[in-house]
């Protein structure tokens, strides 16, 4: 399966996927594009992300490039467990546990600092990864078939909107990507919350689809 060629420019692949049953042979093909250092465009449980693989510093840089976005600014990470996500971190701290047993799978980002296997560039130089276990079967799927995490920043251009559907990234990006994955409507109309952890201290650095309420009563209990 080819990209489609125009005469001046190049178009991203489409291809329909079940979001509640991925076809195998779909992300085995989107898994083996992603570990020859590409960057597809995939359906998650919030808006649509570009998944790339996190250890491959051209790919990771291919990421920043093509969606115009500060190197400062550290790229989330999808993960299918909580084990996956504790090897990519230099400690779990117990308010980590508290928070990925509640929300995990779910629309919740935790950052917390890094182990050294972890690319300095994924983490915007700051030494600090954001760690996720998504709520979608596509997601999970595909960090399955690749056999390690994902990046899963989200799949449009900085400054603008985030994308619900394919077209929308088609729209943004699809001179940029080789592949789309189109799992329909997210129905996303929120982002992932983002909550900061440094030994007992904690902090909202994005508010989205977990409230900070419900974060404080998940480490209150």
């Amino acid at each position: 399966m080819n990209a489609p060629r125009r005469a001046y420019t190049l178009l991203a692949e489409v291809l329909k996927i079940s979001t509640a049953e991925p076809q195998a042979q779909t992300l085995q093909y989107a898994a083996a594009l992603v570990s020859r250092g590409q960057v597809v465009g995939i359906p998650t449980d919030t808006f649509y992300g570009l998944a790339a693989d996190p250890f491959n510093l051209a790919a990771v840089e291919q990421v920043y490039r093509l969606k115009g976005r500060p190197e400062q600014k550290a790229l989330p990470v999808l993960v299918n467990s909580v084990e996956q996500a504790g090897a990519l971190t230099r400690e779990l701290p117990e308010a980590f546990l508290r928070l990925a047993h509640k929300f995990w799978p779910g629309a919740l980002t935790i950052v917390v600092f890094a182990t050294e296997r972890v690319p300095l560039k994924v983490t915007g130089n700051t030494g600090r990864i954001a760690l996720r276990w998504p709520n979608s079967k596509v997601a999970t799927g595909l960090i399955e078939a690749a056999g390690m995490p994902i990046t899963g920043t989200s799949a449009n251009l900085s400054g603008m909107p985030a994308c619900s559907n394919c077209p929308q990234v088609v729209k943004q990006l699809g001179n940029s990507l080789q592949l789309i994955l189109d799992g329909g409507e997210s129905g996303a109309t929120l982002a992932s919350t983002i909550v900061d952890l440094r030994g007992d201290e904690w902090r909202i650095l994005r508010e989205g689809t977990v409230s900070e309420a419900a974060i404080r009563k998940a480490l209150d209990e």
